[in-house]
């Protein structure tokens, strides 16, 4: 058998630069076609260099002609925002296998995505902890009554409402388990992350929203796990470390030694807690599931109003729990679209985007 053939869209981010580092460990088993990174020319060079890629995308041009080659085997979405989605069912319209780490694919036009999907045979492999832990565990899903998603809690799980709404950025970047970028950190902290989450597991699994729960977990050692009809359940462990699920999404049917954080002991964690997440202090988690429940371009809205109610925090232009508050104005007011199209999703997106920027600007007076 020969190499699996992948390229990695956002190859400069945090999940990107991880999973050249995965790459790297097995340079016998993958050829590298391609490389796309965001707007850092500099490493962007330097991991051309290294590992030699067929060619390289600086910036949003040119990811259409990536999605678009096939003699791609499966192609890492790893880049952050809305512009993983076109490139996606780009992909997925030429048959292409995705390993999926971008968020906003399947919260923006989730239906969309997976009924293509189907339509073309591609596999979607989760990249998210959480979801890689589900499609593992997963042996027949029509025996499956229930999905549970785990979360750390983030910075603030032992803190009161009141520090998270006098917390400073340093603060809420200070995640104890995890190092990602930055706006998904804020997410964590707010639990939107989980939120986003909750709506991806429905389109990837197919799942009602009733059926999937949230456990706060702190030591993020269970990623996730699965209740059958039985009442058995099924979890996946390991460290945490993103190593490992990319491993896993890239080289799927097959598990290969690669690279290892360290061999798992039961003895060393020694202990395993489990609570119920205090929706009073993290409301972002409802607002999600709102948002899912109402459907069209409702997820498309949270996520909008999210993304720059983030932003405007990292530039210290509001307070933390004004990102919930914030997101909550946006998704009273939208009208929503169900059974949207593609551009009617990208028009909505900046919409709000538009409404929320306006609305920021007046809040912060």
């Amino acid at each position: 058998m020969g190499k699996k053939r992948i390229s990695i869209i956002g190859s400069t981010g945090s999940i990107g630069t991880q999973a050249l580092e995965v790459l790297e460990k097995l340079q016998d088993k993958f050829e590298i076609i391609a490389l796309a990174g965001g707007h850092n020319k500099e490493l962007l060079d330097a991991q051309a260099k290294k590992f030699k890629p067929k060619y390289t995308v600086l910036g949003e041009q040119g990811l259409e002609k990536i999605c678009s080659d096939k003699e791609n085997d499966i192609i890492l979405v790893a880049c952050s925002g809305k512009i993983g989605l076109r490139p996606t069912l780009t992909a997925i319209k030429n048959g292409i296998n995705i390993a999926l780490a971008n968020k906003e694919t399947l919260v923006m036009a989730g239906d969309i995505v997976m009924r293509e999907a189907k339509k073309h045979g591609v596999k979607i492999i989760p990249v998210d902890s959480e979801h890689c832990a589900i499609h593992q565990c997963i042996k027949d899903i029509s025996q499956v009554d229930k999905l549970i998603i785990t979360a750390s809690g983030g910075p603030f799980l032992h803190k009161s409402v009141d520090d998270m709404k006098n917390a400073t950025v340093k603060e809420a970047l200070a995640h104890p388990k995890w190092h990602m970028g930055k706006k998904i950190t804020v997410d964590s902290a707010t639990l939107m992350n989980k939120g986003l989450e909750i709506i991806e597991a429905h389109h990837l699994f197919g799942f009602d929203y009733d059926d999937i729960e949230v456990v706060i977990h702190p030591q993020s050692i269970v990623h996730s796990a699965i209740e059958y009809k039985d009442g058995s359940v099924i979890a996946q462990l390991g460290l945490p470390s993103m190593h490992i699920p990319i491993q896993y999404a890239i080289s799927y049917p097959e598990r290969f030694e690669g690279i290892k954080s360290k061999s798992f002991s039961f003895a060393e964690i020694a202990r395993l807690d489990f609570e119920k997440p205090d929706f009073e202090k993290f409301p972002c988690v409802k607002l999600a599931y709102k948002a899912g429940k109402t459907g069209g371009t409702m997820t498309t809205c949270l996520n909008a109003a999210n993304e720059e109610a983030v932003f405007a925090f990292l530039d210290g232009k509001i307070k933390l729990y004004n990102i919930y508050e914030i997101v909550e104005k946006m998704m009273s007011e939208h009208k929503v679209i169900q059974n949207p199209t593609i551009d009617e999703i990208f028009e909505v997106d900046k919409d709000i985007r538009e409404k929320t920027k306006k609305f920021i600007k007046n809040y912060a007076k």
